[in-house]
């Protein structure tokens, strides 16, 4: 019988554990599919206090598993398959073993979707991104397309025209899902061009590490072209991985978990920290703060409970 059982391995779980584990509750952290989640994904993080010079994201998340390691986390690899909410103590499934529990904390994270392309996932770091705050800096003064036409991607184009020199938006219809007042923002900036009726087939050079051109194919009539640029930001929105808790917990149209007073769900004794319930700031330390702010709760849950 575990008191704290934490699913997900990014910012907020590694926070949560090391919060937990502080509080002598000798968590079991269940790592998930993406170890150290999104940052692991990236090169240098610049915009996480305390790190002057900036450091490397999977560095940094490394280095996270050590604190929470040091004051008694222990770590399960493997992905969480199933869960039973129903009554507490509450069960988790993992491929191998069931994982009962007092309390649940879910920093399961969210996924940006991605276009599928194999040179998309081997620069993803090295020119091709999915977060403009994270890493629009890294692009004074140059030449960066945007991926999408919804809300994120307009939001992303207008964020990176304080560094760029140019973004280019190419979308794969002839209009924006954007809100026109969105549409209206990033139509108005002279930084901002369109490419309409277009998808992304290639992203060149994965030889030299870094984002070089890319080739377009518009799909009305078929010609293919290719388009000189320094950078790829993919803005066609994220996956929250909430899919296991359907029909358990209360999410949003997208899939988002829906917490109250802090981190709690409609579930007592459930706890959600991280992009997995955070659409808006998906920042790492929004993550970890959250992921503090679960563990905290979950403390308090247990005290409640006499535990």
């Amino acid at each position: 019988m575990r008191n704290v059982v934490i699913i997900g391995s990014g910012c907020a779980g590694y926070t949560a554990a090391i919060y937990a584990a502080r509080a002598n509750l000798n968590p079991l952290l269940v790592e998930g599919i993406e170890l150290g989640g999104q940052l692991s994904w990236t090169t240098l993080v610049e915009n996480f206090p305390g790190f002057p010079e900036g450091v490397m994201g999977p560095s940094l998340m490394e280095d996270m598993k050590k604190q929470a390691a040091r004051f008694g986390t222990e770590f399960v690899s493997g992905v969480a398959v199933k869960v039973n909410l129903s009554k507490n103590p509450f069960t988790v499934f993992t491929d191998d073993e069931e994982i009962q529990t007092r309390t649940l904390i879910i920093c399961s994270g969210a996924s940006a979707r991605l276009m599928g392309l194999e040179s998309e996932k081997k620069l993803i770091g090295y020119g091709v991104s999915t977060c403009a705050t994270c890493d629009g800096y890294f692009f004074k003064g140059k030449e960066i397309m945007v991926v999408g036409g919804g809300d994120s991607a307009l939001e992303e184009a207008i964020f990176l025209t304080k560094h760029a020199g140019k973004v280019t938006v190419v979308h794969r219809r002839d209009q924006l899902r954007a809100s026109k007042i969105m549409q209206e923002r990033a139509f108005k900036n002279p930084k901002i061009d369109f490419v309409w009726d277009t998808v992304v087939d290639e992203i060149h050079d994965v030889q030299a590490k870094t984002v070089k051109r890319v080739t377009l194919r518009n799909l009305r009539n078929g010609e293919v072209t290719d388009f000189e640029c320094d950078g790829v930001f993919v803005a066609i929105g994220h996956v929250p991985n909430t899919r296991i808790f359907e029909g358990q917990l209360d999410m949003d149209a997208n899939g988002y978990l829906i917490t109250h007073e802090g981190t709690k769900t409609n579930v007592p004794g459930v706890f959600a920290a991280g992009d997995v319930q955070d659409h808006v700031y998906r920042q790492a330390i929004s993550a970890a703060g959250s992921g503090c702010m679960a563990a905290i709760d979950a403390e308090r849950y247990l005290e409640q409970q006499g535990h």
